[in-house]
C-alpha cells in the first residue's frame, strides 16, 4: 500500500469506496484521513465527491434507514440513534424515517415481537417479559408499542 496519496489518486480512490456502497461524511472524511491527507486535501476530495454524485448524504440516510429496518428490523429509535452518531441533520433523519411506510413499521413489529414471544423458553412470567421487552427495546422500538405488545401477548398465550 503506498504511503501517500495526490488528491487526485485519493478522489479515484473514493470514487470506487463510495461507488460500492452508500457513504456517509464521516465515512469518508475518516477514510481520507487513513490515507494522510491534510484538512484542506480532504476539504477538496470532499467537495469533488458531492458534486460528481459520488457522496449524499439524504440518498446515504435513506438507503440506511430502508436497510436497516427490512433487513436487520431495527426500529426508528435505533435508526435515529445510529444516524446521529454518523452526524447526519436532523433534516436528513426526518427525511430517511419517512422511507418506512407505517404499515410495513406495523407488520415487521408485529412479527418481530411474535417470533420473540415464541422463541423466549422462560417459565417465570416476569422474567420473560423483562427479556421481551430489553430485546424490542434494543431494537429500537418505542416504548409505548412494546408494554402494549406485551400485555397482548401475555393474554393470547
Amino acid at each position: 500500500m503506498k504511503l501517500t496519496y495526490t488528491p487526485k489518486e485519493a478522489l479515484l480512490k473514493l470514487e470506487h469506496f463510495c461507488a460500492y456502497q452508500e457513504r456517509c461524511h464521516a465515512e469518508v472524511v475518516s477514510k481520507l484521513y487513513s490515507l494522510k491527507m491534510t484538512s484542506d486535501e480532504i476539504e477538496v476530495v470532499v467537495v469533488q465527491l458531492i458534486e460528481s454524485g459520488f457522496l449524499n448524504e439524504t440518498r446515504f440516510a435513506c438507503s440506511f434507514a430502508r436497510g436497516k429496518h427490512r433487513i436487520k428490523q431495527w426500529g426508528t429509535i435505533r435508526i435515529t440513534n445510529e444516524l446521529k452518531a454518523r452526524q447526519i441533520s436532523s433534516t436528513n433523519i426526518t427525511i430517511a424515517l419517512k422511507e418506512i411506510s407505517s404499515e410495513e413499521y406495523d407488520i415487521t413489529f408485529q412479527q418481530l415481537s411474535e417470533r420473540c414471544w415464541e422463541n423466549l423458553r422462560e417459565k417465570d412470567t416476569l422474567k420473560k417479559r423483562k427479556k421481551f421487552c430489553d430485546y424490542m427495546l434494543r431494537r429500537g422500538y418505542e416504548s409505548f408499542l412494546v408494554y402494549d405488545r406485551v400485555k397482548e401477548l401475555e393474554q393470547n398465550s
